[in-house]
């Protein structure tokens, strides 16, 4: 049995239970412990595939093809393992596993209740994730008190239960709030919120303190006498100005002592070296740059969670601190090209639907024709294709189908719309199955040589996660190739277009992929497209020539 380490979340949501957790992870790794970690989230959707990004935030894609909430993307800039869809289960998932095995009569006629039916089914998917680990983190969504997430509370439960103390511990995060006025760290939501954690069964084993303020010492002990939780075990979790100090904070305050003590791990030393690297570089920078991210939910920016971590990353392997310059799309349409100026690079993210799609499409023009770095991203690359398509191919009203069914030219569109047998274009009916197109997950593409991407990457085949319908229209590949437009990755069997670009001699540096690069950057490796788009932008703001160099 794996040993099991169970986050919750107390008082109010959006305390970082899945950066806390995550940074624990860390320094288990640091130790040479192989750790998983798990999301188990109360809401009833199967998947968050189809929330809304304003209300859901960033939809994370995994290798194998999983829609799951974006704390998995936490997890894996912080830990080297890879996830999978076995690391993110929501109450739709379980109810929907339970009502299959219902119909197929595997409960044998039997009433199928709350208790055992979903609790097992919760706790075979907990191990179906976490085994063959030295040790793994299950953060369970929303907070004490919820009654979405009482089945998993319940479940956890009943493991600690089976398990016994030295095979699955409760962490929990809660709010020691700062009252200004009286000038006090308040401890009572805290003792509030383990008193309904108790409640129903669980007694935390660590307490992960979040406030503005350090906890005196004062405050903890405290805590510990009002939550029966070891003064040691009352861990500050303070605010800080850089996320990637939290595994140091942690372990200067021996969090991974208490979890390796409580469960009996053997582990090596704890080597932070490179999380230490993370920290330098972030907060010493020799270069500083202007990025702008233009897209479609900027006013909710967790919509963009990867991408913005992904921009950083890439200043990081250059010691170079990125400021993002977050603007609507639609204010593209409607205030003009203006927008964009005084910035050193463009990006342009992923989304759907033809709201702000215009203003995606004139910023990429402005960024062409005014050779500034531009870095396109699914609908980013699908933006700058209508645009080079309009205005240097020539091809008027050249359009995506998912915007207009009736472009003349329509240069992106499903697959269904335009690979046919007879090779005709085939229009998408109003009955059409959207989600039949989807490619979604870890695919490989080969990259052409003596291309700008071959040179970011310096290889010749590269995977990338996927979450899109809509492709490039092959029957225009020879037209755009001809008007100058450079293909330079394509799926592995040639059929479908993953990059494009503009060559060096007509932009310094402008690429666009189909793919989404920014799910596969961490802080301690970044990503090459991105660190490649960050250089650009740092000799653009130098006037071709950088002033520092990078110190990787």
């Amino acid at each position: 049995m794996t040993p099991l380490i169970f986050v919750t979340g107390g008082v109010v949501s959006s305390l970082g239970k899945g950066i806390a957790a995550a940074s624990l992870a860390a320094i288990l790794e640091a130790r040479g412990l192989r750790v998983t970690m798990m999301k188990l989230d109360p809401y009833i959707n199967v998947d968050p595939g189809t929330m809304s990004p304003f209300q859901h935030g960033e939809v994370y894609v995994t290798d194998d093809g999983a829609e799951t909430d974006l704390d998995l993307g936490h997890y894996e800039r912080y830990l080297r393992n890879r996830l999978s869809r076995k690391n993110s289960v929501t109450t739709g998932r379980i109810y929907e596993n339970v009502i299959r095995k219902e119909r197929r009569g595997e409960y044998l006629g039997g009433t199928v209740q709350v208790i055992p039916h979903i609790t097992d089914e919760i706790k075979r998917c907990i191990v179906e994730a976490t085994e063959g680990y030295d040790v793994a983190l299950v953060e369970i969504g929303g907070t004490v008190g919820d009654i979405e997430s009482l089945p998993f509370l319940e479940a956890i439960r009943q493991i600690r239960t089976e398990r016994g103390p030295d095979k699955a511990i409760f962490m929990h995060l809660t709010l020691v709030p700062w009252i200004a006025a009286a000038g006090e760290l308040k401890t009572k939501p805290t003792q509030h919120s383990v008193k309904e954690l108790r409640s129903i069964g669980i007694q935390p084993d660590i307490l992960l303190c979040r406030s503005e303020q350090p906890l005196p010492d004062s405050e903890r002990r405290k805590i510990a006498l009002f939550t029966n939780v070891p003064e040691r075990a009352v861990i500050s979790a303070v605010d800080l100005p850089n996320i990637y100090r939290m595994p140091e904070r942690f372990h200067d305050q021996g969090l991974d002592d208490i979890v390796i003590d409580r469960l009996r791990l053997q582990a090596g030393p704890c080597d932070l070296s490179e999380w230490d690297a993370v920290v330098d570089a972030s907060e010493h920078p020799v270069d500083e740059v202007t990025i702008g991210v233009v897209g479609k939910y900027v006013d909710h920016q967790d919509a963009y969670k990867s991408v913005g971590e992904a921009l950083k990353h890439g200043g990081l392997r250059q010691r170079t601190k990125v400021n993002l310059k977050w603007l609507e799309s639609t204010d593209v349409e409607e205030q003009g090209a203006s927008v964009l100026d005084g910035i050193d690079g463009i990006l342009v993210p992923g989304g759907f639907g033809d709201r702000g799609f215009e203003g995606k499409v004139l910023t990429a023009q402005f960024a062409r024709e005014q050779g500034v770095p531009y870095f396109g991203i699914c609908y980013g690359m699908q933006a700058a294709v209508v645009d080079y398509a309009r205005h240097v191919a020539g091809l008027e009203g050249a359009n995506s189908t998912e915007n207009d069914k009736a472009s003349p030219h329509p240069v992106i569109g499903l697959i269904t719309e335009w690979r046919t047998a007879t090779g005709e274009v085939e229009r998408r009916s109003e009955e059409s199955d959207l989600g039949g197109t989807m490619r979604l997950g870890l695919q490989e593409q080969r990259i052409k040589p003596g291309t700008l991407a071959h040179a970011m990457y310096g290889k010749d085949i590269v995977g990338e996660r996927h979450r899109h319908r809509y492709e490039f229209n092959n029957r225009y590949l020879n037209q755009l190739e001809n008007a100058g437009l450079v293909f330079s990755a394509k799926s592995m069997d040639e059929t479908l277009v993953e990059m494009v670009e503009l060559s060096q001699d007509k932009h310094p540096w402008f690429l666009a992929c189909q793919a989404h690069p920014e799910f596969l950057s961490t802080p301690r490796d970044g990503h090459p497209l991105f660190v490649g788009f960050i250089r650009a932008a740092r000799e653009r703001k130098a006037g071709g020539k950088l002033l520092k160099e990078a110190i990787a």
